[in-house]
């Protein structure tokens, strides 16, 4: 038989109260052969004991990356933040890039990806580009695909997908602006806006900024072949 992957998923933790997920992240990987394991985040975590024991790591969505993370001051237009929350996934993050295990960050979680190889973010897109930037938090369901992305062929991402065009669903103000050492931005939006980035080094760990798990869900096919080719890399 078969052994399944366990693959972490970093849980989002209301204002330090409430550890939460949507259920979309763990059936996701569930229907691509994986086992998914919760993670606490915002607390004291073994980094080492994580990335020895599971894996893979999925960082998921949530509240903004404090910009002290990357060196800035807090923009007016900052959202919420939760610090506890970044120490522990940006710590956890970079062991399990040190030691080459998968990692696919999704939203928030490209945003940490980048962070932790030494990027930085635009805290708001829509004050802080001189480009005015599409719908990027949509007014239509979790489901709903509302823009095109273009990824960049001889990519990962395009031997995953199989197009150099998709759409996908969006819910954020924060995006990439310096990309992070060892990373190669992958996807664009038609406005410019960073997309997805995976890195040039090792054997997977690719960030998207939209939220595959929803669309997934709802039977997007790209979205599929995402969370499969990420639970298949989890397998090696």
């Amino acid at each position: 038989m078969d052994v399944k992957p366990l693959i972490g998923i970093t849980c989002h933790n209301d204002l330090e109260y409430r550890y939460m997920l949507n259920h979309a992240y763990v059936q996701s990987i569930t229907e691509a052969g994986g086992v998914p394991v919760l993670l606490a985040m915002g607390m004291k975590t073994e980094p080492e004991l994580l990335a020895e024991r599971l894996d893979g790591l999925l960082l998921s969505g949530g509240f903004d990356v404090d910009p002290l993370c990357y060196g800035e001051e807090p923009h007016g237009m900052l959202g919420d933040i939760s610090p506890g929350r970044d120490a522990q996934e940006l710590e956890l993050a970079r062991k399990f890039l040190e030691t080459d295990k998968p990692v696919l960050g999704i939203c928030r979680g490209h945003q940490v990806l980048n962070v932790v190889q030494g990027g930085t973010l635009y805290q708001d897109i829509y004050s802080q580009r001189d480009r005015v930037p599409l719908q990027h938090a949509q007014k239509a369901t979790r489901e709903h695909l509302s823009h095109k992305v273009t990824v960049t062929p001889d990519s990962r991402l395009a031997q995953i997908f199989g197009a150099q065009t998709i759409l996908v669903n969006s819910f954020h103000h924060q995006s990439v602006k310096e990309v992070g050492e060892s990373l190669a931005v992958t996807g664009t939006a038609s406005d410019g806006i960073i997309e997805a980035i995976e890195s040039k080094i090792h054997a997977f760990a690719v960030g998207v900024q939209w939220h595959p798990e929803n669309t997934a869900c709802a039977g997007d096919i790209y979205s599929k072949r995402l969370f499969k080719a990420f639970v298949s890399a989890c397998c090696k």
